[in-house]
């Protein structure tokens, strides 16, 4: 799917909003990649154990946040990129989890870990030198939630 300048999923032919729970209104990679509507492309997080760990405000110049640190390091080798406010990072990867949480963390920091039923934008732009894998979040996830 295609998103609009705020952040709306928009379904990539059309002028029609996208849910992230309805499919009806999804399309594949190849649709939306030669559409132009909106600003960007976005994914949805079916429940299918792929996972995104959203991290705001946590990156200035560059430069993560210690509270930031600590969530990235612990990820381990997987996909971590930055978001489009520039401000933020996405961590994608692979969890068993059922329900999504907001976790206010020591520090000022905030996560939200989303396994289902959410949008999330997708810049394609890798904080550092982050591989192009989808490693195993179980055991952040696990710290982030319990």
């Amino acid at each position: 799917m295609r998103y609009s300048p705020r952040k709306i999923p928009l379904q990539s032919a059309g002028r029609e909003v996208a849910s992230s729970t309805d499919r009806s209104t999804w399309s594949s990679f190849a649709e939306a990649s030669t559409s132009t509507r909106g600003v960007g492309m976005g994914f949805v997080l079916d429940g299918d154990g792929i996972v995104c760990v959203d991290l705001d405000h946590c990156l200035t110049g560059g430069q993560l946040a210690p509270w930031a640190e600590r969530i990235v390091a612990a990820a381990g080798a997987t996909y971590i990129e930055v978001s489009p406010s520039g401000t933020g990072v996405h961590i994608w990867g692979r969890a068993e989890l059922v329900h999504g949480r907001v976790v206010h963390l020591p520090g000022g920091g905030k996560a939200e870990v989303y396994p289902n039923g959410r949008y999330i934008t997708v810049t394609s732009r890798p904080f550092g030198d982050t591989p192009s894998v989808l490693g195993d979040l179980s055991g952040l996830v696990g710290e982030l939630i319990a």
